[in-house]
């Protein structure tokens, strides 16, 4: 096995890895940012306030996004498993 191949796979890898944890992470950190602005205007100081939210916004995420998450997913693994004839030989 040439190393540029497994790097090739590897960086493939790591990249499905952010491509499909981005959008939950993304909206979540949102959430937390607003419910934290807010809680600083309105000098809220209770640290389970945000939870919730950020909760509730990534299982949103999750729901509308899963399609593309599964088609993204599915398409790599599929590439990637075109590298085992490589590996083998």
């Amino acid at each position: 096995m040439d190393e540029a191949l497994f790097l090739t796979v590897f960086q493939k890898a790591i990249m499905l890895i952010m491509v499909i944890g981005a959008p939950i992470l993304l909206s979540a950190i949102v959430v937390g940012l607003a419910i934290s602005i807010i809680q600083s205007v309105t000098q809220i100081q209770e640290q389970t306030l945000t939870f919730v939210p950020k909760i509730f916004a990534a299982l949103l995420v999750l729901v509308f996004a899963a399609p593309w998450m599964v088609d993204t997913f599915v398409t790599t693994t599929t590439e990637l498993f075109e590298y085992i004839k490589v590996f083998i030989s």
